[in-house]
């Protein structure tokens, strides 16, 4: 064993001398021996002695502060003060400074070894309570950090899982182990009959489990559920709690949801007394939260898959075709419809790019433009069919695609086509006598005044129903591609012409034109007359519907490979519920006078030429405020 080290801190270099060499070296100890206290403290500091012996007056100091120095920078050594002289007043100021002993002159050799003796013994038991207190400590904080890995755990299976019978198993049985009980149970309220059932349970039996019905009222359980506080039994003899069985102690505390008790935890035991801790009780309680969590999880997510797959059935057995790509282009969703319709197969296609499935251009075309607005558009299959495609633009989840077959409207629409223009062209000729025979009444004698307005109806009308039927088969010539003849055509010549020939019109309601065309604009290749018919046909519409000494503006603009021709009013703009139908043929705004004259053929004689042409047409109006037509047609690609 190695030597003790003694520190002796005194004045008197006799006393410390006599001390040293008469009493502590012979008796096997090393000895320092110093007079100041910044000596002694500096020593204490760098080399701790095993016990220290202090004077009562030193060099650069008192002794008393010395020690009560020391008792706060050193309190594991143990200090004996050396009064100078015998006085309660000094020991009771040692023993208030901390000193383990006292000693008064004359201090002889037994003094001084017995003092020692006192101060090991001592400091044994001080250093055996220690040593009891740390492990107490350590066992404590070990049981704490158990019971925090515990919770941790249960945390990451809340989150990790979505088996709620797995996360309450764990939640119970963490309760049991924590807390030292011999049994847990999770009960939860069942809406349907008020009662509590048990739906997890540890060192319980399989049929008691399955079977245990508890009511609300009148029960420690029911309790809970009602005020949402927790309840703690602790009773020496067992009581009979309406659980069907005897308990010694008990713990209930409630699992919350948004404020709403919805079941119990709790643990208990039947053999034992032994009670519940406040931190037990506050462990159980934290797992009843993480359990009302997973039964909350559960729940949302049980919801959440009933209305997936509703949705999912939904889309996968509707009639018309339905794609979903996800905004990094990957397929979401493809039904059957569109399976069929392309001849996909069985092949998997969720997560795959749209163009490692799809290799129909006009498919991948509506891919391939960034969209920001729906947009409708048609298709064209290998098998004939035609389908009407509207791709949508869903926030957060990408772009939906809705196919409807409408292969039969087409057909439809043909065979309409193809009576109205057989009757329109039948119709030409009876018209054209009616007409003429019309003419020639005033040549044939003298009529009067109501005989010659009933004439002007006459005509009035025939005139009418001429210019529709013009208007009908000059639409099934540009929809049947007999103006396929197309030259290089520069429209600033054509606007300015067109706009020549609707100048009476504009002076005749005193509206103001603005005219934006610059001469040098690329050429385009079309056919010239039809090209003037569109310009004409959305110049008269907005002289129409624009109010006497209103503004009219005409511009038009090369850009990006394109002209961007706009007709712009201010007259009373067209609905937005209208919008969508406005190029369909015979269609008129519901906002459009009833005696305006008009077939509601020119807007859909607009649009198939600027489709025959390759472009594209649309509108933006607002009530009140006026609307723009835009027309947006390829240049070509070299210039002639």
């Amino acid at each position: 064993m190695p030597k003790q080290n003694i520190l002796l801190i005194l004045a008197d270099p006799n006393l410390g001398l006599q001390i040293e060499n008469s009493t502590l070296r012979p008796a096997g100890y090393e000895v320092t021996l110093v007079a100041e206290c910044q000596t002694a403290e500096f020593l204490i500091k760098s080399n701790p002695p095993d016990f220290i012996f202090i004077g009562e007056q030193l060099r650069d100091g008192d002794g008393f502060d010395l020690a009560a120095r020391l008792m706060e920078s050193a309190p594991h050594i143990p200090v004996v003060f050396i009064a100078s002289r015998s006085s309660e007043g000094l020991a009771v100021k040692a023993i208030r400074a901390g000193c383990a002993d006292y000693l008064v002159p004359p201090v002889r050799s037994n003094d001084v070894l017995q003092a020692i003796e006192r101060c090991q013994d001592q400091k044994k038991q001080i250093d055996e309570w220690i040593n009891a207190e740390t492990r107490r400590i350590t066992i404590a904080l070990r049981k704490r950090l158990d019971s925090l890995e515990a919770l941790q755990q249960i945390g990451r299976t809340v989150t990790a899982t979505l088996d709620l019978d797995k996360v309450l198993k764990s939640v119970v049985d963490a309760a049991v182990e924590l807390t030292g009980a011999e049994e847990g149970s999770l009960l939860l309220l069942d809406e349907t009959t008020g009662e509590l059932y048990m739906r997890a349970a540890r060192n319980f039996q399989d049929e008691f489990v399955h079977t245990f019905r508890l009511p609300i009222r009148d029960t420690l359980a029911g309790q809970v559920l009602r005020t949402g506080l927790p309840v703690t039994l602790d009773e020496k003899t067992p009581q009979k709690i309406k659980t069907s069985y005897l308990v010694h102690t008990l713990t209930y505390v409630p699992l919350q949801v948004h404020g709403r008790v919805i079941g119990v935890l709790g643990v208990d035991n039947r053999q034992t007394g032994h009670a519940f801790s406040e931190d037990q009780i506050t462990f159980v309680s934290a797992l009843a939260d993480y359990a009302a969590i997973a039964i909350e999880n559960a729940r949302f997510y049980e919801r959440s898959e009933v209305e997936r797959t509703k949705l999912e059935t939904i889309l996968t057995k509707i009639g018309d075709g339905v794609i979903v790509v996800g905004h990094d282009g990957r397929l979401i969703l493809v039904n059957h419809i569109v399976q069929e319709a392309f001849e996909l197969g069985d092949q998997p296609y969720l997560g795959k790019t749209v163009r490692d499935v799809f290799h129909h251009a006009d498919i991948l075309e509506i891919f391939d433009d960034i969209k920001i607005h729906p947009s409708r558009t048609e298709i064209s299959l290998d098998d004939g069919r035609v389908f009407n495609v509207l791709a949508t633009p869903i926030y957060e989840v990408g772009l939906a695609v809705t196919m409807q077959d409408i292969t039969h409207l087409k057909e439809l629409d043909r065979i309409k086509s193809d009576f109205v223009n057989t009757v329109s062209h039948d119709l030409r000729s009876p018209l054209t006598a009616i007409l003429g025979y019309v003419e020639l009444i005033e040549r044939a004698g003298q009529i009067n005044e109501q005989q010659r307005e009933f004439i002007r109806r006459v005509q009035f009308s025939v005139n009418n129903i001429t210019t529709l039927i013009n208007d009908l088969l000059d639409l099934g010539r540009i929809e049947a591609g007999f103006d396929s003849r197309k030259e290089v055509v520069h429209l600033p010549a054509i606007i300015q012409y067109t706009i020549d020939g609707l100048r009476n019109r504009i002076a005749e309601k005193k509206q103001e034109l603005v005219l934006d065309v610059p001469e040098k604009l690329p050429t385009v290749l079309g056919n010239p007359v039809r090209l003037r018919q569109l310009y004409s046909n959305l110049v008269s519409n907005a002289i129409k519907f624009t109010p006497a000494g209103g503004l009219i503006g005409i511009r038009a603009r090369a850009e990006g490979g394109q002209i961007i021709f706009q007709v712009v009013d201010n007259g009373p703009g067209i609905p937005p519920a209208d919008q969508p139908y406005i190029f369909d043929k015979f269609y008129r705004g519901s906002n459009v006078p009833f005696d305006t004259p008009g077939t509601g053929l020119g807007l859909a004689i607009v649009k198939s030429i600027v489709d025959n042409h390759q472009g594209r047409i649309w509108v933006d109006s607002a009530i009140n405020k006026g609307t723009t037509f835009t027309v947006v047609l390829p240049v070509m690609d070299q210039e002639i």
